[in-house]
This record gives C-alpha cells, sequence and structure tokens, in this order.
C-alpha cells in the first residue's frame, strides 16, 4: 500500500491504495468519480482519459505508483457541472457529440488540454490530437466531436458566446426536424449520468462476478473442477451448470418453421460440451472484481477435443460431425423464385456477370463492453439491468433457463446505456447475472473486459455467395440467380431471418422480373452469429453492388447510370415481389450526379502513378421493422405538472429519448406544452410497456406510431366542446382518464418460405453512396478521403439523431470494407488488432444529403434511419478501388495485401 496526496478536481485529497492500482480505478472506486470510463482496459480507447498536470492521461494503464505526489488531476466532473458547463460541454450537446456517450468525458477532457495548449487549433490539428490520445469513437464517424471542439474554441476565443450554441425553439415552436437536443445530454457530457458498471458499484453488497471461458473451439466436457477457484482470495461462491435452477437454456428465435434446430442450442452454462471459444463455464462471485477473475484463471476444464469447423464449408462437408447431435449442420434453407425461369434469359441475354463474394465475421467493437446488474427487491422480484435492447423478449429468452416464476422477473436498462449496433439483440450476461443473483441471495454485477467482449459476444455472420447478373441491350436488368452460404457460428437464434434477408436485399433497389436463388444457415464452432446493424443487408448488398459495377464495365456504361436505368420506378416490384412504399431513387440519383461528376473530376486531377485516386457509388435499402406485423406499445399521461410518456423504446445511443420526446411534442402541440414539461419513464419493464426491440430501424416508425395514437386519445379527451382543452385538476374534476394506451401494429406478410416472396415490410429507408479513396499501389493501402450519402429516410423527426446515424454508418462502412474481421480469435481480440476505425481511418469529410419523402404509414410521414447508413457504403469503397486502380477485391476486407497482389497480378 501507498499513501497518495492530489489535487483531483481543485479538491485536495489523501488516499492509501494499493501501489499497482489503476489510476482508472481509485477514481472510480476510491474517489466515486465515475465520469470516468473504462473501456478496452489495455490504453487503446481513451475513454479513460483525465488530465494529470496538464497532459492527457490514459488512465486505465496508468499505476498508482507512476502518479506523482500533489498530482493535479482534472476528471470530467472537473471540466463542468450541469450546473456551469464548459464551453467543450455544450458544444457536444449542440452537435450530438454524446451518442452513447459512453466515450465522451475522455473526449471532452482530451479536448480540454487541447484547447488548454491551443486556443485556435486547426480541424486536422484536431483530429491529431484525437489520434495521438488514441481517443475511438464508434459511434459518430468522428466529424461531430471536431465540429464541437471547433466551436468550444470560438467560445473560449470569444467570437461567440455559450448562449449562440444553446438551441432556440423556433417561434412556432415546432420541434419536428429541428436540431433539439437529447434530453440526457447533460448527463453524458457532465458524467454525471450511469451506465451499467456505474450502477454496479453503487449497489450495497455487490458481489463481482467473472465467468471462467472455454479456451478451445469444440469439445465434450469431461469434468469441470472449481476446487481451486473456491479457494481463492474473497471468492463466496464458484457456479456451474449444476447450479442452474431452470432448463439452463437460452430460448433461442426459431423464426421459421422449417427451422431444423429447436431453439435450445446455446446452454447459460456449458453443461455437455463447448461449442465456440469463449464459451461460459463457470461464474465466479467473489468481494472484488480483480479476485473474481483471479479465481475464474483457477477453474480446470477437461474436454474430449472435437474437431473445429471454423467456416461454413468445412461444416458443410460430407465427413464433418453433427456440431449439435441430431441436427444437420445446414440447418435451414430458403428460395428465392420471383417472376418466370432464369435459364432462357441468361443463356441469351447480351450481357452477362458473376462473381463470387465473401463478407467478413464483422465485430461489433463498442468501447462500453458488456456490463449489468442484478437484485432482489422485498418482493422476491428478480431485477436485471443489462444493454438489452429488447427487454421483453430477453425476458422470455432467459425466464425458463434460469428458473424463476414468471412473475418474478424484471429485466431494465441502467440509465446510460453504451452503443451495441445489434449485439444485445441477443441476451448475452442477463441469464449469467440472473443465475448468480438467485445462487447467492445478493446484488450482482459483471463486467465483460474487451477480450471477453470480443470472444464471448456475437458477430455479423459472415456470407458465401454467388451471384449472376444479365441484362438486355438497353442495359435493362432482366435476371438474376443467386446462391449464398451463412456460416451462423454454434447457435441458431436468428439463423434463419438473417439467411432470409439475403433474398430480400440481394438485387434490392432494382426491378429485375426473373430471379431464382437458394440460401442456408450453417452451424460452425467459429463466434456465434448475432444482429449487427443493417442485419443482412451489408452481406446481400455487397455482392449485388459490386456485380452492378462489373456490368457496367462489361456493357461500357456509367456505373451511376446503370444503377439510373435499373431503380425502382412505378409498377417495379422488390426481389420479393413487394411494390416499393415510394419511388425515390431517381430523385437521389439526380440530387448526387453532379456531386459524382466533380468527385471524377477531381480523382482525375489528384491522382499520382503512386497514389491512384477513384470514384465508386452503391444503392442501399432497408426495412423499416420486424418481417410481417410488428407492434408496439406505448403510454402517456396527463400529470399536475405536464405529460408523461412511458415506452420500453431502448436507446443505445441512437436517440429514443429525443425520438419519444420530439413525437410526442408533435402530437400535443395544440396543448402549447413546453419540451421540458414531457417526461419520459422508459425502458424498465416494470414501468413501461412492451415496444418492441430497438433494432431493423423500427421505433421511431412503429414506437413513433404508438405515442401519436397514445397522445391523440388524451388530446381528445381533454378537448372541450369549444375547441379548447381541459386543465388536469378539470379531467380529475370531471373524472376523467389522464392516462391513455397507444398501440400500433404494422401491416405486412412474412416471406413464403418456398419462394420468399411477401411484403415483410410496410416502410422503407433508401440511400445512395458516394466514394472518393486513394490507393496507394507501392503498399496497396487504401484511404478514404471522402464519403458522402445522398438518402430517403422519410420526413426527419430529430435532424441531429439522423445526422448522427449516417455519420457513425459511413464509418462503420469503412471500417467493413478496409479492416475490421475477427478470423483470427488471438489477433482479433484487440481494437487495433481487430481494425478498429479510429479518426485518422475516417475522413474529416463526411457529407450527408437529404430527400425527405413522407412515408404514408410513417408518424407525421417518418421511416427509420439506423440501417441505412451501413446497408452498402462499403461496396462503395469497394468499387472506388477498382475505379483507382483496376483491381477488385471480392472478399472483405480490402487489407493493403489483398489490393497489392491484385496490383501485381495486373502487372
Amino acid at each position: 500500500m501507498i499513501k497518495k496526496m492530489l489535487n483531483v478536481n481543485g479538491v485536495e485529497k489523501v488516499i492509501i491504495i494499493d501501489a499497482d492500482a489503476t489510476l482508472a480505478n481509485v477514481i472510480r472506486e476510491n474517489l466515486f468519480l465515475t465520469g470516468t470510463k473504462v473501456g478496452c482496459g489495455k490504453g487503446e480507447c481513451g475513454s479513460c482519459s483525465v488530465i494529470v498536470n496538464g497532459k492527457v492521461v490514459r488512465s486505465c494503464i496508468t499505476k498508482m505508483k507512476q502518479v506523482p505526489d500533489f498530482a493535479v488531476i482534472t476528471t470530467i466532473e472537473g471540466v463542468g457541472t450541469p450546473q456551469n458547463l464548459h464551453a467543450l460541454q455544450m458544444a457536444w450537446i449542440a452537435y450530438n457529440g454524446a451518442q452513447c456517450g459512453f466515450c465522451t468525458p475522455g473526449f471532452i477532457v482530451s479536448a480540454k488540454a487541447l484547447l488548454d495548449e491551443n486556443r485556435n487549433p486547426t480541424r486536422q490539428e484536431v483530429r491529431d490530437w484525437f489520434q495521438k490520445h488514441h481517443n475511438a469513437c464508434r459511434c459518430t464517424g468522428y466529424k461531430p466531436l471536431v465540429d464541437a471542439t471547433m466551436e468550444a474554441a470560438r467560445v473560449l476565443r470569444g467570437e461567440i458566446s455559450m448562449d449562440d450554441l444553446a438551441f432556440k425553439i423556433p417561434s412556432d415552436g415546432k420541434l419536428w426536424g429541428t436540431k433539439y437536443p437529447r434530453p440526457t445530454a447533460l448527463g453524458r457530457v457532465t458524467g454525471t449520468i450511469d451506465y451499467g458498471a456505474d450502477l454496479g458499484l453503487k449497489l450495497p453488497g455487490v458481489l463481482h462476478l467473472a465467468i471462467a471461458q472455454a479456451r478451445t473451439s469444440h469439445g465434450n466436457i469431461i469434468s469441470i473442477d472449481t476446487s481451486e477457484a473456491q479457494k481463492m482470495p474473497g471468492v463466496v461462491k464458484v457456479l456451474t451448470c449444476k447450479d442452474v435452477k431452470g432448463n439452463n437454456r437460452i430460448v433461442g428465435l426459431i423464426n421459421m418453421p422449417t427451422n431444423k434446430g429447436d431453439g435450445l442450442d446455446r446452454p447459460i452454462l456449458c453443461d455437455k460440451k463447448i461449442f465456440q471459444y469463449g464459451d461460459a463455464v463457470a461464474i465466479i462471485c467473489a468481494d472484488t472484481e480483480a479476485n473474481a477473475r483471479a479465481a475464474a484463471d483457477k477453474v480446470k476444464i477437461e474436454l474430449e477435443e472435437l474437431p473445429a469447423y471454423m467456416s461454413a464449408p468445412a461444416a458443410m462437408a460430407p465427413d464433418a460431425l453433427e456440431i449439435h447431435p441430431g441436427t444437420p449442420n445446414v440447418f435451414f434453407t430458403i428460395k428465392n423464385i420471383k417472376g418466370e425461369d432464369t435459364k432462357p434469359v441468361m443463356e441469351s441475354a447480351p450481357y452477362v456477370v458473376e462473381d463470387e463474394f465473401y463478407t467478413q465475421r464483422q465485430p461489433h467493437m463498442v468501447l462500453e463492453p458488456d456490463v449489468g446488474a442484478a437484485y432482489m427487491n422485498e418482493d422476491g422480484v428478480l431485477f436485471i439491468y443489462s444493454k438489452s435492447t429488447c427487454l421483453h423478449l430477453h425476458y422470455a429468452m432467459i425466464q425458463p433457463g434460469i428458473g424463476i416464476a414468471p412473475d418474478k422477473l424484471v429485466i431494465a436498462n441502467p440509465p446510460a446505456v453504451g452503443a451495441m449496433f445489434g449485439y444485445k439483440l441477443s441476451p448475452t450476461m442477463e441469464a449469467l447475472l440472473g443465475v448468480a443473483c438467485m445462487a447467492t441471495g445478493r446484488p450482482v454485477t459483471l463486467r465483460y473486459d474487451w477480450h471477453q467482449q470480443q470472444t464471448y459476444t456475437g458477430k455479423r455472420s459472415p456470407f458465401f455467395m454467388k451471384v449472376k447478373m444479365a441484362v438486355d441491350q438497353e442495359g435493362k436488368l432482366i435476371a438474376m440467380e443467386s446462391d449464398w452460404t451463412v456460416d451462423h457460428g454454434p447457435y441458431a437464434e436468428f439463423g434463419d431471418a438473417v439467411t432470409v434477408r439475403g433474398a430480400q436485399f440481394m438485387g434490392a433497389g432494382y426491378n429485375i422480373p426473373r430471379i431464382r436463388g437458394e440460401g442456408r444457415t450453417v452451424y460452425t464452432n467459429h463466434s456465434w452469429g448475432c444482429a449487427f446493424r443493417a442485419f443482412g443487408s451489408p452481406q446481400a448488398e455487397f455482392a449485388s453492388e459490386v456485380l452492378m459495377d462489373e456490368l457496367a464495365e462489361k456493357i461500357g456504361i456509367d456505373p451511376l447510370e446503370l444503377r439510373y436505368k435499373n431503380v425502382y420506378r412505378e409498377g417495379d416490384l422488390t426481389p420479393t415481389g413487394q411494390p416499393p412504399d415510394v419511388i425515390v431513387f431517381p430523385g437521389l440519383i439526380d440530387k448526387a450526379r453532379p456531386h459524382y461528376r466533380e468527385a471524377l473530376e477531381r480523382a482525375k486531377k489528384e491522382s499520382t502513378p503512386q497514389k491512384k485516386r477513384g470514384v465508386g457509388v452503391s444503392i442501399g435499402v432497408y426495412g423499416c421493422g420486424l418481417d410481417g406485423p410488428d407492434s408496439s406499445e406505448a403510454w402517456v399521461e396527463l400529470t399536475p405538472d405536464g405529460v408523461t410518456v412511458f415506452n420500453c423504446w431502448q436507446d443505445p445511443g441512437q436517440g429514443g429519448d429525443v425520438g419519444s420526446l420530439i413525437t410526442a411534442h408533435e402530437s400535443l402541440r395544440p396543448l402549447n406544452i413546453a419540451p421540458e414539461k414531457i417526461r419520459l419513464v422508459m425502458n424498465d419493464m416494470s414501468l413501461a410497456p412492451m415496444a418492441g426491440p430497438s433494432a431493423g430501424s423500427r421505433q421511431q416508425l412503429i414506437t413513433g406510431q404508438a405515442i401519436k395514437i397514445a397522445c391523440e386519445a388524451l388530446l381528445g379527451a381533454m378537448k372541450k366542446p369549444n375547441g379548447t382543452y381541459r386543465t388536469y385538476d378539470e379531467m380529475v374534476t370531471e373524472k376523467l382518464a389522464t392516462r391513455y394506451v397507444g398501440q400500433y401494429t404494422t401491416p405486412g406478410t412474412p416471406p413464403d418460405l418456398e419462394t420468399a416472396q411477401g411484403s415483410p415490410f410496410s416502410v422503407y429507408q433508401y440511400c445512395l453512396f458516394l466514394a472518393e479513396v486513394e490507393v496507394d499501389t507501392e503498399t496497396g493501402k487504401t484511404r478514404v478521403v471522402k464519403m458522402s450519402s445522398f438518402a430517403d429516410v422519410g420526413e426527419i423527426c430529430s435532424q441531429l439523431a439522423v445526422d448522427g446515424q449516417f455519420y457513425g454508418g459511413l464509418a462503420q462502412g469503412i471500417g467493413l470494407a478496409l479492416s475490421e474481421d475477427f478470423e483470427d480469435i488471438k489477433k482479433h481480440s484487440t481494437m487495433t488488432g481487430a481494425g478498429f476505425p479510429f479518426v485518422r481511418d475516417v475522413p474529416d469529410e463526411l457529407e450527408l444529403h437529404y430527400q425527405q419523402t413522407p412515408r404514408p404509414l410513417g408518424p407525421y410521414g417518418a421511416a427509420g434511419c439506423g440501417e441505412a447508413p451501413l446497408t452498402s457504403p462499403h461496396a462503395a469503397v469497394i468499387n472506388a478501388i477498382h475505379n483507382a486502380c483496376g483491381v477488385r477485391i471480392t472478399h472483405l476486407p480490402a487489407y493493403p495485401e489483398k489490393v497489392l497482389s491484385g496490383l501485381k497480378a495486373k502487372a
């Protein structure tokens, strides 16, 4: 132990701590300043940044013995308070820099150190600073963070005031379509809102959990020895499958009746087999996280090793064992049959192209590793707090497995949730928390480190695709043939749904009268497949969008103009035989065309023999919602002080709070209610109704409609015969109800499993992407120099939220194209190894353009927007590489060595 005298946020502190304790843990656990976050724990993400003696320090890798006595330390709490914001915090609110907000304290602290040193930085200097100090963000695409820093610098230089940054309500009082800040932004920028790990630290009598994980990918369990772990310091209990009171299975989602799985293939704690590297075998419950983790390393697993099938082709081999005995490794198939047979026209078409494509196992790489807490209340109800984006669904998926009575389980979100981009559509630790809390009778908390985040949670399912397209003499598409195989890892949940997406989105955006295709889902022993933003479309649309460029090259036509000839128009049908909900692509291409021409001229002018510039385009389509009818419910209640809105629009950073608020505000405008008088009660099963998952860009559409319907019912009850509205007191006096329910269900039909035809979504989102790249012909390295999107997501509810989704989606598309992967379990278990896009990897030139076509079924004309930005931007990048240097990459990611190999082959 050592004694340290410190000045923390202007307050003198004397602390006695372990010399090897990290500064981050001391700040959080000894000083209770939980605004500082721990993300990667390896100094790669910058979420833990603080200022020590004027310098930015990554506190998660700084030992206390390295901190000098009398050090002056500034954390986010010392930058500014909710009552006295710093200019950086105000700018972060104004520019929506805090989407999920987990990285926000680290960025603001880092930016403060920059502006303390340089009040007049250039944009490049800001970007270089964030790169130097390892400040990483997965949500924003970095541009809003640079914008916010530059504006804060203007305030500090006296060029503008803090009031200039503050949002001004328009004279007509309308918030719809504006940049009204999200209600939780204040807590995020000041570090005063609790995330999962913060909540866990504040539970009285809490036990810290750690999981013992498998270190092999496939094997039969012979024995699990916990005796040594039981004896480790601080250990209260070690739990295995024998301690699980229920059936020890997650109820997987078998969406399609032809799925050959039973939906019970994923154990909570492995009992008979190990199915993938990182599977949970035991839970250690201890007094500290460090003691729990140390004990987890002592659990011994004796195995009979089995062949590990690490790809779909390996698992499909004739001699491959069944990963789940009794269920074939190919456990789901679907055909896509539209129009007449393709064979005659394929044989006679003047232009035909075909190719093979592969999209990789993309890791979500969130900065807040999976985290949660659980406790029993005085009535014996188990409350589980997690990053779940589908509270009621996860309840149904874990309740039988943990063995608790149906009326004794509640799942909720902490006040703030770090980003997830789809992985939390699957329960990851909810059941583990429930088992441990039930077994110990004490509050528990569990936080994965970044290695566990990578090895335990799901990934985007790789697709192996063969696609063939034909056009007539005029360049009109006449047929498509496709075959796709989905590597879904060892657990079936969502596997059939993502395979169906191949049929729905391969060739999406174009009228293709004849289609024949077949897709299949395969069990493997690599990471289990789960939802990832734009679920299925980045795989499917990559193939068809790159093939469209191949067609354009063969015909000798401009790629954008070939698309213009073939995009949806009145009377056309989608690949599933459904009329498009709106016709928007001709307008989007018209809007993009001048920018495209300028980009081509720019590339031609700026190319050199070593640094070749190129331009690529792609289009993207995604549906809003789940296949077929999709429902949500919301409540509104008139109160003495205003109106309260209740829903479970789970918000991992996309803006569920501001979407709920602005939709309710628009619905209640006849009352002239101020936005601060609308209270939100969200994301707790015990307090608010089921809104369905925050996935598939469905919430603004479906929960938005439910909010609108509930508000209209309230207004109807409040309205007097003379057209004015009753007050709360008048409603009570007249014994009129003050709470109203809104329910909404979309029209639609699930896909026909013989043909994939149907009307799965009632509303769609559409996008066109324009990528400008530079390829180094000596190294093969590709740099994206500019990325633009031209989108139609209906009438925009929150401009800030929609912009944020697009900036972040474009950055993730660049990562998908060039760097991100989780193939090599050891190499890809770190941020750098897995190809995380840092600020140097994402251009500062991100341009967003919108065309707002009202959706007839959307609330106030809105559609969803979260998936559109990641449907196919990576295809535009890959097409731009070919335009630059003639190398066509069909197997992602486009690592430099792949591009260089292509250049050498051409030479």
